[in-house]
């Protein structure tokens, strides 16, 4: 049996030093009822509708133990815009006894950004490998989106690492997904640990897992089955033609 570590225990927001008024990202319900998030030593989802904060709450944590907020390990500090919220001057993290070997924020809405920070760091003199070898030895902008995520996932995420992943599922096909989550096994039995946001229902079908469902009046627990991703997936794909009827009524 593998022995698993947990690299971060929990997050906490200390709101006792929140900005006062409704100033953005404070006044977000989910943010405003989170008091500690604790990790699954495996795989943590959190996973709620579009807008509730899961990509705010993600980057204020990866921020926080140190990623550079458009994405990458922890060597990367390039900034193409600054536009990450404050959120993560106020998160405390609780870190487990052992430090990760390897560790990646991936974020699906910058990583066009990290791709040409890697063709410019390849471009210039070096006396090392090229980046981009630990990504398969293709320029991330020399594939198709999806490939490029997937080559992320198979070539440089390495294992006895913390995985924080934003969406990651937004340009994969339902294969790919599916291909993604035997992915994550095979890193987790290299002793990895994964926080991600997102909206599938395959990703978020891992077992040894736990899923944080949140929304305006804060955060819960939920199963799989739980989600409103998961029953209205599975709501249109067993009533296809009477969905579509109603959703396509012109009255």
């Amino acid at each position: 049996m593998i022995e698993h570590h947990t690299f971060l225990r929990s997050m906490s927001l200390d709101k006792q030093l929140f900005p006062p008024g409704e100033e953005y990202p404070f006044r977000i319900g989910a943010i405003r009822h989170l008091d500690t998030l604790h990790f699954h030593p495996k795989v943590t989802y959190i996973v709620g509708d579009n807008g509730i904060g899961k990509s705010t709450l993600i980057e204020a944590m990866a921020v926080a133990w140190g990623f550079n907020p458009e994405g990458g390990t922890l060597n990367f500090s390039f900034s193409t815009m600054e536009t990450h919220s404050s959120l993560y001057q106020y998160v405390r993290l609780a870190r487990g006894a052992r430090r990760p070997r390897d560790g990646f924020f991936f974020r699906a809405e910058s990583y066009y950004n990290l791709a040409s920070h890697i063709d410019e760091l390849d471009s210039e003199p070096s006396f090392g490998p090229p980046i981009r070898d630990s990504y398969g030895g293709m320029s991330l902008h020399e594939q198709s989106h999806g490939e490029s995520f997937f080559a992320a996932f198979m070539h440089r995420f390495s294992g006895q690492g913390l995985y924080i992943l934003d969406e990651p599922e937004a340009a994969l096909s339902p294969f790919r997904q599916m291909s993604m989550l035997s992915r994550i096994h095979q890193l987790v039995q290299k002793r990895s640990q994964f926080i991600i946001a997102t909206h599938s229902p395959i990703l978020m079908a891992y077992p040894d897992s736990i899923l944080y469902y949140i929304s305006e009046d804060g955060v819960e627990v939920r199963s799989l089955e739980e989600t409103d991703h998961y029953i209205i997936m599975k709501q249109f794909l067993n009533n296809k033609d009477r969905m579509l009827a109603e959703l396509l009524d012109d009255d």
